[in-house]
């Protein structure tokens, strides 16, 4: 749901490493999925959307001024491509073809015009819309008209195809509708995006004021992407197990369980990056950073580039994790163990190594251990790369971190 964000302290602790030697298929095997057959999203997107910081305070100068901020800082080359052009872009009424239109005064020189400046900077084009009569601004009288895709399915996607979409965020605004209603609805714009023949990654939100539908099945049927919780917000818990608004503990708790979902072209997404936007300290930011990566989730920044701090830039260039979440094999990483205070996560990887996260949920410092054969390594020594310095170190199995309350501690 689009709603007004609430800037509050989030508190969050991993610990990530990878673990290089031989890997048996022991660890984290889920079930493949069987994702949406498109071509596209086959490792998690990478990109950066307008909502977080802006809201609908949207407008072409701004979406270029973060372009050229995402090249100027080497995001692009990094990986983050996708410019995704969030609620109130456009016009609240349709033309009397009832095509859709760009806003006059926030996008006056149109949206292919925009998208073609998008790939002039070699990066990708994305766009917001939803299925039944009205967005979420729209919804909540935050924004005037009725434009959403109910009707308009097809033409829709040949106007986004026209003016160089590649990518859709497509978020159910209403409590009506059961879940097999949505996978329809959500299924027809699958079906019209396939029909343009141009390559789109289908990124959809089932659970806006409505029952939380994303965790209840594997959509991967329907889109690349699933919103699997309410949305994100600056905090460490808000005590929703799955409503508005959402902490990164809350997130955790439901994304982690949905491990077997995830595969090349088709992910959990437990919503976008709070990276930068205050709140948090850098330990903190790192903790949430870290634990979306492994968790092969988007990586969808939502900060203001043109003043991100250096300590965030860290963060989100950070190219042993960028490694990790796009990794090849799309897997998502599954908990080995949990005690309600101590959880390890661990993620298998395409040349056979192991990703861990070791994460302290308590209020106090922990100790967390597990060891090399219950991530599914074998053999009698392994080395143990830091994913934050690179720096290396060697074990003959043992896996263990003081790890401080809420806090990071990196080997």
């Amino acid at each position: 749901m689009r709603r007004p964000k609430r800037w509050l302290v989030a508190v969050l602790g991993v610990l990530a490493l990878t673990l290089t030697t031989t890997v048996t298929d022991s660890v984290v095997a889920p079930r493949p999925a069987q994702a949406l057959n498109n071509g596209v999203a086959r490792t998690p997107p990478m990109g950066w959307n307008t909502w977080n910081t802006f809201g609908c305070n949207i407008n072409e100068t701004l979406i270029r001024q973060m372009a050229d901020a995402i090249v100027n800082h080497g995001l692009r080359d990094l990986g983050y491509r996708y410019v995704v052009v969030d609620d109130c872009w456009f016009n609240p009424d349709r033309d009397a073809q009832g095509n859709l239109q760009a806003h006059p005064q926030r996008f006056p020189s149109g949206m292919k015009a925009l998208g073609d400046y998008l790939h002039s900077r070699g990066l990708l084009f994305g766009i917001y819309q939803g299925p039944l009569d009205q967005t979420c601004a729209q919804y909540f009288d935050a924004f005037p008209g009725s434009t959403g895709s109910l009707g308009h399915e097809y033409q829709d996607a040949r106007q986004f195809a026209a003016w160089g979409v590649d990518y859709l965020k497509y978020d159910w605004c209403s409590p009506t509708g059961t879940i097999n209603d949505q996978v329809a609805r959500f299924g027809i714009m699958r079906d019209a995006l396939a029909a343009t023949g141009r390559p789109i990654v289908y990124s959809i939100n089932s659970n806006s004021i409505h029952e939380k539908t994303g965790p209840q099945r594997n959509w991967s049927d329907v889109a690349n992407l699933w919103r699997t919780t309410e949305d994100i917000t600056n905090a460490w818990n808000t005590g929703q197990s799955n409503g508005y608004p959402m902490g990164i503990q809350n997130i955790v708790n439901v994304n982690v369980p949905l491990a077997g979902y995830a595969a090349p072209g088709g992910f959990n997404d437990p919503d976008m990056l709070e990276v930068g936007n205050g709140g948090m300290t850098d330990t903190e930011m790192r903790s949430h950073f870290a634990l979306w990566a492994i968790m092969a989730a988007p990586l969808m920044m939502g900060n203001d580039l043109r003043s991100a701090s250096a300590a965030t830039l860290a963060i989100l260039r950070n190219q042993q994790l960028i490694a990790i979440n796009q990794d090849s094999l799309g897997l998502q990483a599954v908990q080995v163990a949990g005690d309600g205070t101590r959880r390890i996560l661990a993620k298998r990887l395409a040349n056979g190594d192991v990703a861990v996260a070791l994460f302290n949920q308590s209020n106090a410092t922990t100790t967390i251990s597990t060891t090399a054969a219950a991530i599914g390594k074998t053999g009698s020594s392994f080395t143990l790369r830091d994913a934050w310095t690179n720096a290396t170190s060697t074990t003959t199995g043992a896996i263990s971190a003081s790890v401080p309350a809420h806090g990071t501690v990196v080997y």
